[in-house]
């Protein structure tokens, strides 16, 4: 039967352990590839970043080219109050020492599986820190606790459903690889897939010992990791196939300046290692249907684009002139490269741009932009966190979008970017350098450029691609031919989901010539 508290906790949920469970039409089995992504954010549920953005739209994607994915992601507040119909599918005891329970419920969409453990997750704050910032001590058992999960579905301790592919995002459910591979059920394809390799999840090497794992896995071509516990080498060790957000961040992560101490693995299981870019959602990011922006267009009527632009100078307390208006919608880290624009600020306004500012992070970065603010009234304006709509108004009536990232493994607002309109100014680095074509004079000429790329990421060359931009601003006809080829390129996640189709294919066919695995799981030949 459906239950109708969205809120459901596990203290609440053992009361129907004996309950007969209608398996909702939309989680029965077919012919379809089937595939467990598990991921610690999940777009509309739970989003600090990227990560939930690809998390959502990615299994959106491949419904229409032949794979059935359910997401696993934990109980945060914010994903147990958005819950429709929540079933339990398992209970635990003694889940790290918790007791938790296994939901299944279909939102937004999507098929999910949500770890219910309110001792772990029930938390003021964000998925990874506490209300001030600081990251909560107990992440190493929180996403253990999500990864052994992941791990029992995959290997057939849920009885409703089991996948053929075991898919895992980032650090936070990278072990979940680890605990199939050190399994009795070992068989199952394992992908991993990096969306920033600086978050590694690096913890005592007292931890392994709480971890369940067998003494075997404590090793170098294990979870062992310079003396320590790793759970993202883990996961790039017991993957059969890695992928990354970009292809140039695939390239980027086998040198030690980028590899974060891991490029040795990474140049040793080279051959696995596949760089896919990240596509945008665009029934999310759509200009002529987005309910967030004061007047929806297109690349037809693009000039409709300044009554947003308008709106926006307003939010943001900043002046309505023609200045061209930059817009940054970032978290504030030294990854980001937005402490570069805080030192160059007081050069840049007196020249003519005007900034509008969103993000939180490092309090220092959000400090000194804040300060900015104060010193430049009218010319720049700062909201600290992040709000979605907020995000949507900025592409809409920015005039063009910074992303000086030091690093980036892909990047989604400079798509969003072109998209709306709103011209990227970017570091030449990762997913940046393999979306944004540079406005050279030969790119102009021919109509193709979509936005001003820099590189190295400095403060020196930072100025200089802003104030190339004020004077390509400036050029009407230029700007307006920029403009038109950013809004009708096609970054949409058809071609890279077929991507990731050819590799389940791949990996699929490879256990099934190794005879480790039939060609459909059993499950699905029971529900046949």
């Amino acid at each position: 039967m459906g239950m109708a508290a969205p809120a459901m906790t596990t203290k609440d949920s053992f009361e129907y352990l004996d309950s007969q469970v209608t398996i909702p039409q939309s989680l029965e089995r077919s012919n379809a590839i089937q595939v467990l992504s598990a991921t610690s954010e999940l777009y509309p549920l739970i989003k600090t970043g990227g990560l939930a953005d690809v998390a959502g739209a990615l299994p959106l994607a491949l419904k229409d080219q032949g794979v059935a994915v359910r997401s696993l992601l934990p109980g945060y507040r914010k994903v147990m109050a958005k819950l429709q119909e929540p079933r339990i599918v398992k209970t635990y005891q003694n889940l790290f020492g918790c007791k938790a329970a296994l939901l299944g419920d279909t939102v937004a969409g999507h098929d999910i599986y949500v770890l219910d453990c309110p001792e772990l997750f029930d938390r003021a704050g964000g998925p990874y820190t506490d209300e001030s910032g600081k990251d909560w001590d107990d992440n190493w058992q929180r996403f253990g606790a999500l990864s052994k999960v992941a791990a029992d579905i995959a290997i057939g301790k849920v009885e409703e459903w089991q996948p053929q592919i075991l898919h895992a995002h980032d650090w936070q459910t990278a072990l979940s690889l680890a605990y199939v591979r050190y399994s009795k059920v070992a068989n199952l394809p394992k992908i991993m897939t990096i969306h920033n390799l600086a978050f590694q999840g690096r913890y005592d090497a007292s931890v392994f010992k709480q971890l369940g794992l067998p003494r075997n896995a404590w090793a170098m071509n294990g979870v062992e990791y310079y003396g320590g516990t790793g759970y993202l080498k883990a996961g790039l060790s017991s993957a059969d196939l890695i992928t990354t957000v970009s292809p140039t961040y695939s390239n980027e992560i086998r040198r030690p300046e980028n590899g974060m101490g891991l490029e040795g693995l990474i140049n040793h299981r080279e051959k696995d290692v596949h760089g896919i870019l990240n596509g945008i959602d665009d029934d999310v990011w759509n200009p002529p249907e987005d309910p967030f922006i004061t007047k929806q267009y297109s690349s037809r009527n693009y000039q409709m684009r300044r009554q947003n632009r308008f709106d926006l100078e307003t939010e943001f307390g900043l002046f309505h002139d023609e200045d061209p208006l930059f817009v940054v919608c970032s978290r504030m880290t030294w990854q980001k490269g937005v402490d570069m624009l805080i030192e160059i600020l007081d050069e840049i306004v007196p020249m003519g741009a005007k900034f509008a500012i969103l993000g939180q992070g490092d309090k220092s970065i959000e400090k000194g932009f804040l300060a900015a603010s104060q010193r430049h009234p009218g010319r720049i304006g700062m909201k600290v966190g992040y709000e979605e709509p907020i995000a949507h108004r900025m592409q809409a009536g920015g005039d063009a979008i910074l992303v000086p990232s030091r690093f980036e493994p892909c990047g989604l607002t400079q798509l969003y970017g072109l998209k709306y309109g709103c011209i990227p100014v970017v570091s030449r680095v990762g997913g940046l350098a393999d979306t944004i074509i540079d406005a050279n004079e030969a790119a102009v000429s021919l109509g193709c450029a979509t936005g001003v790329q820099f590189y190295p990421p400095d403060t020196f060359h930072l100025k200089q691609a802003i104030v190339r931009t004020m004077k390509l601003y400036k050029d009407k006809v230029a700007w307006k031919s920029m403009q038109r080829a950013g809004m009708k390129a096609d970054f949409s996640w058809g071609r890279s989901a077929a991507r990731y189709v050819d590799l389940y294919r791949q990996i699929l066919s490879t256990y099934e010539e190794k005879n480790t695995i039939k060609p459909l799981s059993r499950s699905i030949q029971a529900a046949q």
